[in-house]
């Protein structure tokens, strides 16, 4: 049906009166109304992102999105919080291998250990499903029941520290992004994290750091095995039918755990192309699709082209002007990168 101009007229008018409602023009923040992205400097990238949030959520908005369809999707390592030198999740399992090989010296034999404990970075991601780095997670995941690992990732994160940062590992959040995380929820989405780690290893922590339940990360994930043991049930972890949650698998998981197209996703690299483009092109509500770009070496890293392991950014930077995807420069964007708690900046932009 084409639009007469008499409606074209009343939907400029209703767009004008959304941009004037107290508290959502950038008039009225200037003026004095909390900023929702406080860490955030002015730009073209913060500006989308508050103005996609108010179109959607606002009723009088023609672009308002009922809120049951409010699904922000996010990437984790490299979006979320850092994945150099190696996502967390790699050096976590690299620790475990340190101490299985000092009590099983054959283990150290195997070439793929050998090239992990030599710190062979190029060695255990080669490949597109980097088939190193799955065959140390193997040796130091699979077997456990989920019980044992969670335990495990909680006794790790309590004494592991960045070798750069000396921090906790899970204190070093983007603050930025714990901001936008709080702005979206704040006016109704519900968020998830999609990504290429483990689910079972985010979901230890993933509501403590980010606010997100178990039940919203979707992960790489094998079989698991249920046991009855002598003190009761039991899961215990495989890596049969290993589903890896990245690229094309990122857009097959959200159906298979969302069963919605989600409005807004956040990425980081080429492993997030796939999601960026399903949550962007063609989707019948408006969408957004954002890019964090790594371009600051000073306060956390600079790398896109030839990263040293994860993290290539080529092909979803290519397509972003033409998909309107918005890039944040990490090193002009954010006043602030890292969180100094856990506590999540963020308000509100306008009444619902």
């Amino acid at each position: 049906m084409h639009s007469t101009p008499c409606l074209d007229v009343i939907r400029a008018l209703v767009v004008a009166a959304v941009a004037l409602i107290p508290g959502l023009s950038h008039a009225a923040e200037s003026a004095g109304t909390a900023d929702p992205l406080p860490s955030w400097n002015d730009g073209e990238a913060k500006r989308a992102i508050i103005d996609f949030v108010r179109r959607v959520s606002i009723h009088a908005s023609p672009d308002h999105v009922p809120e049951a369809e409010r699904i922000a999707v996010f990437d984790n390592d490299g979006t979320l919080w850092p994945e150099y030198p190696l996502p967390f999740q790699a050096v976590f399992a690299l620790d475990r291998l340190r101490e299985r090989v000092a009590t099983d010296a054959p283990l150290a034999a195997d070439p793929l250990v050998k090239a992990a404990l030599g710190g062979d970075v190029a060695r255990l991601m080669a490949g597109d499903r980097h088939e190193g780095l799955l065959h140390v997670v193997a040796l130091t995941h699979a077997g456990l029941t989920v019980d044992e690992f969670r335990r495990a990732v909680d006794d790790w994160l309590a004494i592991a520290r960045h070798p750069r940062f000396a921090r906790p590992y899970d204190q070093l959040t983007y603050r930025p992004m714990q901001e936008v995380l709080a702005l979206f929820r704040a006016h109704g989405f519900r968020t998830w994290i999609v990504s290429g780690g483990g689910a079972d290893f985010m979901r230890v922590w993933s509501e403590r750091v980010y606010g997100i339940p178990p039940e919203q990360v979707i992960g790489s994930t094998g079989r698991h095995r249920f046991e009855i043991r002598p003190d009761g049930p039991a899961l215990v972890k495989t890596l049969d039918h290993l589903f890896v949650d990245d690229k094309a698998g990122k857009p097959v998981g959200i159906q298979q755990f969302i069963g919605r197209r989600p409005i807004a996703c956040f990425g980081n690299s080429d492993g997030d192309l796939a999601m960026l483009q399903y949550t962007t092109i063609g989707n019948p509500r408006p969408a957004l699709g954002v890019l964090i770009h790594h371009t600051d070496a000073d306060r956390e890293y600079a790398y896109d082209t030839n990263p040293r392991g994860t993290g290539r950014l080529v092909d979803a930077l290519t397509e972003a002007p033409q998909r309107q995807w918005p890039v944040v420069d990490m090193r002009n964007d954010w006043a602030t990168v890292f969180s100094s708690g856990q506590e999540a900046a963020g308000g509100g932009i306008g009444s619902e």
